[in-house]
């Protein structure tokens, strides 16, 4: 659009509301309280994930209200709509969890259902647990209307026996429960104060890995994602949201104006200098596919590489979200980033400031230590790597952040499936220097891709965090932390390598040599994956079958669209 052309805000609306032929579709929405004025004005549909079913998105339904007002306060008509949403953390180590990441494809294709039917001329959308981040800006970019999403913010920490704790501190009671550490009345306590109202789960975990991502990308306004979800300041986030929102469609700035190679690029320095989530790679990807643009896991692994661990953030580091919200949040992590070089500062966001100057404007507490100075940094590259070999040729994601190794080498403990491999570290069969191979677990072979947060909490919990190591087609949860590769690709039920590893054979992971191999010879590896037939999942039906037929390869997002 060029700077003497106004966009016209009803750009897509006005087919739905103007002229005699749309008396009927005027008739409907007068009826249920649209007045005539309403319908002049621009549409904007307000895409929530709000759900009582978790604390994540429990309070969204409230901050919807203040989204609207602030839309109606700029001149614009909201229209709400609501869409699913599934807890990571309530479902983990069951069944359910297959539903977790196919949910993110609901979430995306409902939103754009809508939008696209009721010929929104824009949209902002409300998200809190892992999945409908990257669920509403997939849709987003698919749409490429106007647009943005507001995080609905984190959870305040728990309190417990003279600290902080997270839910993390569950799973991993859990695991120190089973290995007789703490007692009945222990556990009990505990998971009565780790989860002490709404909000996402309070470290770098997927969500806050995520939102901090997407703030860096430029589709959620600067300063929101760590206000803290029952923050005084949430209401007044969520108002100028809403009014940005219609700013925004002034302006004419579609999703993919803002989702550039820079842009994710950018995102990508985030998680790296955050020691965020692996999961972030896998929505980065999706999120791109979406937007058409060219995006590989090894640009996550380059990045990476060039910028140093700052964030001193759980699971690794000692601090939570609202931590880093008290010392400047987001905005301070970009400054920290343009310090070092690698942002690129050009990049556009929604309020219309570019990314560099963004973090200009970020106001670092005084005495803080959450974010590392960059003459000081944690570790010297970021805390994740993608590692190739003969067990993962199309690549696994490996985390760094919050632990020191870097090469492993042990006897393979094959499991098919997650489940079996929980059983057997309850029962404490898992010895020191064993590498877990959980396989049938990834898109196609879960369905579903579930993460592995009840067996990682159990190991690290029973006191094997540092001495094994674990390989899953599966996913880990962001709370994850040891010396954990997931994503491993291609996955056991479509013919990986992984689908030939015995027990007993021997595993190598050597993040400096980025490789991640079996001592197999390839016609060895071959024979065996002919000869292999992954198990029937008894979950392969319904909307998972569905998935399982149409979802790619995690190396490229697990999307079920070209996008």
């Amino acid at each position: 659009m060029s700077a003497t052309t106004e966009f016209d805000v009803k750009h897509k609306s006005r087919a739905l509301t103007d002229g005699p032929q749309r008396a009927a579709a005027r008739a409907y929405l007068k009826g249920i309280g649209y007045g005539d004025d309403d319908l002049a004005k621009p549409i904007i549909g307000v895409a929530n994930t709000w759900i009582e079913t978790m604390p994540c998105n429990f309070h969204l339904r409230a901050l919807a209200k203040h989204v609207k007002d602030g839309i109606r306060a700029a001149g614009g008509t909201p229209m709400e709509l609501n869409t699913i949403a599934i807890s990571d953390g309530i479902t983990m180590g069951t069944s359910g969890m297959k539903t977790s990441l196919v949910s993110r494809e609901v979430i995306a294709d409902s939103i754009e259902l809508v939008a696209r039917g009721h010929l929104f001329d824009g949209v902002i959308a409300l998200s809190g647990c892992d999945k409908t981040l990257p669920g509403t800006v997939m849709a987003l970019a698919r749409l490429d209307l106007p647009s943005l999403m507001v995080y609905g913010g984190s959870i305040r920490p728990g309190h417990f026996d003279g600290r902080d704790v997270t839910i993390m501190d569950v799973f991993e009671a859990v695991g120190a429960h089973s290995a007789g550490k703490i007692t009945d009345e222990q556990l009990h306590a505990l998971e009565g104060e780790a989860s002490p109202g709404a909000g996402a789960c309070g470290g770098q975990f997927t969500a806050n890995t995520m939102a901090m991502a997407f703030e860096v990308l430029g589709i959620s306004p600067a300063g929101s994602a760590m206000v803290p979800a029952e923050h005084k300041a949430k209401h007044e986030v969520a108002f100028e949201a809403g009014e940005l929102m219609v700013d925004l469609l002034k302006r004419g700035v579609t999703a993919r104006q803002i989702i550039t190679k820079d842009a994710l690029e950018n995102a990508i320095a985030a998680i790296a200098t955050s020691g965020g989530s692996t999961n972030g790679v896998l929505h980065l990807l999706a999120v791109a596919k979406e937007a058409g643009v060219e995006l590989s896991i090894d640009d996550f692994d380059r990045i990476s590489d060039a910028t140093p661990l700052l964030c001193d953030l759980k699971p690794g580091g000692r601090y939570n979200a609202v931590d880093l919200y008290a010392a400047g949040g987001v905005p301070l992590v970009i400054q920290r980033l343009k310090e070092l070089g690698v942002l690129h500062e050009s990049a556009i966001t929604v309020t219309g400031q570019t990314i560099g100057e963004v973090g200009a404007t970020a106001a670092e507490a005084a005495g803080q230590d959450v974010v590392r100075a960059i003459d000081d940094p944690i570790k010297p590259n970021g805390g994740l790597a993608i590692l190739r070999g003969n067990l993962a040729p199309e690549g696994c994601v490996v985390k760094l952040a919050g632990h020191e190794r870097r090469y492993h080498q042990g006897p393979a403990r094959v499991f098919e499936g997650e489940e079996a491999a929980m059983e057997v570290v309850l029962a404490g069969g898992i010895e020191r220097g064993d590498v877990l191979i959980i396989r049938n677990e990834g898109p196609v072979g879960g369905p579903g891709m579930r993460e592995m947060l009840a067996v990682t909490g159990a190991l690290n919990g029973a006191g094997l965090g540092e001495y094994v190591a674990l390989l899953t087609d599966g996913r880990f949860s962001g709370a994850t932390h040891g010396f954990m590769g997931g994503h491993v690709s291609p996955e056991a039920a479509r013919g990986g390598p992984i689908a030939a590893v015995a027990e007993g054979d021997t595993i190598t992971i050597d993040v400096d040599a980025k490789r991640i191999d079996v001592d197999l010879a390839d016609d060895e590896i071959a024979r065996r994956v002919e000869a292999y037939h992954s198990p029937v999942s008894p979950d392969a039906t319904g909307v998972l079958r569905k998935y399982a037929l149409l979802v790619s390869s995690a190396s490229e997002g697990a999307v079920t669209t070209a996008g």
